[in-house]
């Protein structure tokens, strides 16, 4: 049985993601992240999804079941629990959220005590004690079994240690907001008024039924016509549970994640506050990224595709700084996971001490068209672009051809019978045609 994905347990809730499912991974997760203390406590945060109150319900009822306590801290950002667990000294977090995905799903993540996700071991610990049969674990009786608590201060703690990272006044800044109908819809325009930026807010009336539909970090059209309408110095979109932003220049260009981390990265450089001169990526970020860290003298370290190996990388070798195209991006001095507040206040931080516009400080990086064709072959020959002598050769032909201003990257889907064929370069129309090229040699050469 394999419940946990590179997120947390995930699916259409009610049918995949049942109560039934919920109540175990609560008294399963509570069990492992409760061994060995008298009397624990769990964070438990939702977005705003209708099915979030049922799966919340069931969730904590599993958690109480063996002895642990909850503090329910309503609907709050993902990274507001993982921060809240440290401030409030818990056990660890739960988040029931399906962050960008539609309404019909949810999921359930599961941090440590420390803000951390949990490591594949512990996952497969929980998995083990759910495929084993939950009724074996310990139902206490009487005083011993765990109460809920509602906590009615987290939104304002979480704004409230957020606002405290930096000393800055952002007073002159005009800033729109597109809080996805999700987990940042109190959050987010509460902080940068409290900061005194002048702040217009789109998308933060959730009905339960409206998270990510049609805006948000995965639909940007609106964010981009408001902040253009409204003359704004910049704009932010977050996704469902806020551990996403991206953001939207003063004439209405997406600023993706590695636009915000190359600009980020270059700021802290220049202040000398780049910790070991280093930015950590993945493998799919733009090259222009990697071409403008190398003019500009910043090195980087480049991981697979997911977060969780950014800060992996990130904890091993004392970086600060790291994150994803899609906009997840680590600060690691002042939370552990991706957190789409802090991330757009450094933003605007950066911005206000430039003292020009993000229109312009984005020319650091040129964005590199990208082609993507999806071959589909058997699971058993996902492997074919490191064995086989033709599709080697094409790879290194045209690599070669690009002339270090492009590249090729292969890789096998981790869930689909697929391979990805992506390829960078300054021609649109030569890359296209070449990506195509390696796509058909593979499908050949595979069947």
């Amino acid at each position: 049985m394999k419940l946990f994905g590179t997120d947390g347990v995930r699916g259409i809730a009610n049918t995949e993601l049942d109560p039934t499912l919920a109540y175990k991974l609560g008294k399963a997760g509570a069990y492992i992240l409760s061994k060995g203390k008298e009397k624990a406590k769990i964070l438990v945060g939702r977005d705003t999804r209708i099915s979030g109150s049922m799966l919340e319900s069931a969730l904590i009822a599993g958690i109480c079941s063996v002895g642990v306590d909850v503090v329910k801290l309503g609907v709050v950002p993902t990274p507001a629990v993982a921060h809240l667990v440290r401030e409030y000294n818990a056990d660890g977090g739960v988040v029931i959220s399906a962050s960008h995905n539609p309404v019909e799903y949810n999921g359930i993540k599961f941090l440590n005590e420390k803000g951390y996700k949990l490591t594949d071991e512990m996952e497969e610990s929980i998995e083990k004690l759910i495929e084993d049969g939950v009724e074996n674990l310990p139902s206490p009786v009487g005083n011993d079994i765990g109460n809920a608590y509602d906590d009615k201060n987290s939104i304002e703690e979480y704004v409230k240690y957020v606002s405290n990272i930096y000393d800055i006044d952002l007073k002159g800044m005009k800033i729109a907001l597109d809080c996805s109908n999700g987990a940042n819809y109190i959050s987010a325009p509460k902080l940068f008024k409290d900061l005194n930026a002048e702040v217009l807010v789109i998308n933060d009336k959730p009905d339960g039924y409206n998270i990510n539909k049609d805006c948000g970090s995965t639909h940007l059209e609106s964010i981009k016509k408001f902040t253009v309408d409204n003359n704004c110095d910049i704009g932010f979109a977050y996704d469902g549970d806020a551990d996403r932003c991206l953001a939207i220049d003063d004439k209405g260009n997406e600023i993706d994640g590695d636009f915000i981390m190359t600009i980020l990265a270059n700021h802290l450089k220049n202040n000398n506050e780049l910790e070991k001169d280093t930015l950590v990526v993945t493998v799919m970020s733009n090259m222009g990224l990697f071409i403008s860290c190398k003019e500009n003298d910043i090195k980087l370290e480049q991981t697979k595709v997911g977060d969780r190996y950014v800060l992996e990388n990130m904890l091993s070798n004392g970086y600060k700084i790291g994150g994803e195209q899609s906009g997840h991006i680590i600060l690691l001095d002042y939370n552990t996971t991706g957190d789409g507040l802090i991330t757009s206040l450094s933003l605007a931080k950066t911005v206000k001490e430039m003292n020009k516009p993000l229109s312009e400080i984005k020319d650091i990086m040129k964005k590199l068209p990208q082609v993507l064709v999806n071959v589909r072959v058997e699971r058993d020959k996902k492997n074919i672009y490191e064995v086989n002598d033709k599709v080697i050769d094409k790879i290194k032909s045209v690599e070669k051809s690009l002339e270090g201003k492009g590249r090729v990257l292969i890789r096998p889907s981790g869930t689909e019978p697929l391979i990805r064929v992506m390829l960078e370069g300054e021609d649109n129309e030569y890359i296209e045609k070449m990506a195509n090229e390696i796509a058909s040699l593979i499908e050949k050469e595979a069947n």
